[in-house]
């Protein structure tokens, strides 16, 4: 029973840390009624919780590995409160920094459920749990909505506090219901990173994972006083419509895992980006409210298949480390929201309007889907690499002109010739004598008119034994229609052959 309700209960508690964590950016247009706050610390105020909720992910990650998530959300919900109360008496803007600082926690959280969950699922299913729980984004779009409309009843300060009862209900929840026989992985920290921080991977990841949920976090804290200031809107609608790109993300998230485990997830990334690209182009030209609606949607969409697409491929990729990985990935992200609302503040400040800042979000979203489509390649690449090491058939390939540049392990098995022994060389070093000048000929000559030849040959090992191979050769065409490279596939059958 406990184990069931662990994947409920850990949303749940993602749903409260994103509450908290955007407490600010969600009342800021009410706070700043009652705090002096100059323009151009706004985005310093909204962006500071994302410092410790994204730096906190790596160590929350790696503990909720080794005591538990059921500890590790008490903990962090624990020391949710007392920012939260400092906040809601804050009457400057360093309180409002310092108690935003702490808030972080409650973004923190993230890595737990990622990496707590998976350990109840199979694998085939890790991308869709991991969606769900991810869907937790949602509690950025409550506060984002919810908070606005309380203020205006009963003020900022007590609608903050209101989320010290949440915090006290949340506490005794996770103390009866977390689970507390969750297997636990104890590894040291420094050795888990030491033994991922230099897979290039794990960093191509970062990025991508910098770019969609980084754009989901600046969006959220960046849009509800960009529509204030920008479009003239109220507060209230200015909440509703953060809500929807929120609300619109979060329900993507799990269809990204979803889709990621039936199909191959960077193909899934390639649309993602491109999707991205194009969006923020778009939004680079200041259009209309109509065309910045649709720009912000696609950019919810395309961060919310994103995000749940990349914690598929994390817990698949690196199943030993999958804590610390978690942890890195996903503070990455979270710093992926904490500069682009400051840099399109300065920008803003700079050049009166924030196009050159949307332009820059397409220029990385347009190098990282290169980058994508390259990954893909490399992979499939690689797949076909693996394939023809642990094929038991000896192969060899050769240059148009007959140079050998690549063999296998089985060649090395079958012959006896290390790889660098015949590298460079001629196929006929392995000629046996049996065979006359004639039969190379006609052999070369099926080649050349039908692309192939296949048939039964005597060849000479290392140690000078002979012995009966049966052998397949192949012309590899470029586009154009011209022999690039032959490929050998042999099997030795002389045993067969004394048996028949």
């Amino acid at each position: 029973m406990i184990k069931k309700v662990q994947l409920p209960l850990q949303t749940l508690n993602l749903v409260l840390g994103f509450m908290v964590w955007v407490i600010l950016s969600s009342l800021l247009p009410f706070i700043k009624e009652d705090i002096a706050i100059a323009p151009e610390k706004l985005a310093l105020v909204t962006a500071i919780p994302v410092i410790l909720g994204s730096i906190l992910r790596i160590p929350l990650g790696y503990y909720a590995n080794l005591i538990g998530a059921r500890k590790v959300f008490l903990i962090s919900f624990v020391l949710l409160i007392p920012p939260v109360y400092y906040i809601s008496i804050a009457n400057s803007l360093t309180d409002l920094l310092i108690g935003g600082l702490f808030l972080g926690i409650g973004g923190a959280v993230f890595s737990v459920g990622v990496t707590s969950l998976p350990k109840y699922y199979p694998k085939e299913k890790h991308g869709f749990v991991n969606g769900i729980y991810g869907a937790g984004n949602f509690g950025t779009a409550i506060s984002t909505f919810a908070a606005p409309v309380l203020a205006s009843k009963f003020g900022w300060s007590l609608t903050v506090q209101f989320y010290l009862i949440i915090l006290a209900i949340f506490i005794v929840i996770n103390f009866f219901l977390g689970d507390k026989q969750e297997k636990k992985v104890k590894a040291p920290l420094l050795k888990q990173i030491k033994g991922v921080y230099k897979n290039v991977t794990m960093w191509q990841l970062c990025l991508f994972y910098f770019i969609t949920f980084g754009s989901f976090v600046a969006f959220t804290i960046y849009l509800p006083n960009f529509l204030v200031m920008n479009f003239g809107l109220e507060k209230v609608d200015a909440g509703l419509r953060t809500a929807g790109f929120i609300v619109t993300a979060t329900l993507m998230r799990p269809v990204g895992g979803w889709l990621a485990d039936r199909f191959h997830p960077l193909k899934l990334l390639m649309f993602v980006f491109a999707g991205f690209t194009i969006s923020a182009i778009l939004l680079s030209f200041a259009p209309s409210m109509t065309w910045y609606t649709a720009g912000c949607l696609t950019i919810a969409i395309c961060a919310g298949i994103g995000n749940g697409v990349i914690f598929k491929l994390v817990p698949t990729l690196f199943s030993k480390q999958a804590g610390v990985v978690n942890g890195i990935v996903s503070a990455m992200g979270g710093l992926g929201g904490f500069f682009p609302p400051l840099i399109l503040s300065t920008l803003f400040n700079l050049t009166g309007h924030y196009a050159i800042g949307f332009m820059a979000l397409s220029e990385v979203a347009l190098a990282s889907l290169v980058l994508v489509i390259w990954m893909y390649y490399k992979d499939k690449l690689g797949l076909a690499n693996q394939v023809i090491s642990h094929t038991t058939e000896g192969i060899m390939i050769t240059d148009h002109k007959g140079k050998i540049i690549s063999v296998n392990p089985a060649f090395t098995k079958l012959t006896g010739y290390e790889g660098e022994e015949v590298l460079g060389k001629n196929p006929n070093l392995l000629k046996s004598g049996m065979q006359d000048n004639r039969f190379y000929q006609e052999m070369w000559s099926e080649i050349e008119r039908k692309g192939s030849w296949q048939g039964e040959i005597w060849n000479r090992r290392k140690d000078g034994k002979n012995y009966l191979e049966w052998l397949t050769i192949s012309a590899v065409k470029n586009e154009a229609g011209e022999i690039v490279q032959y490929a050998g596939m042999f099997s030795d059958i002389t045993e067969y052959r004394k048996e028949v």
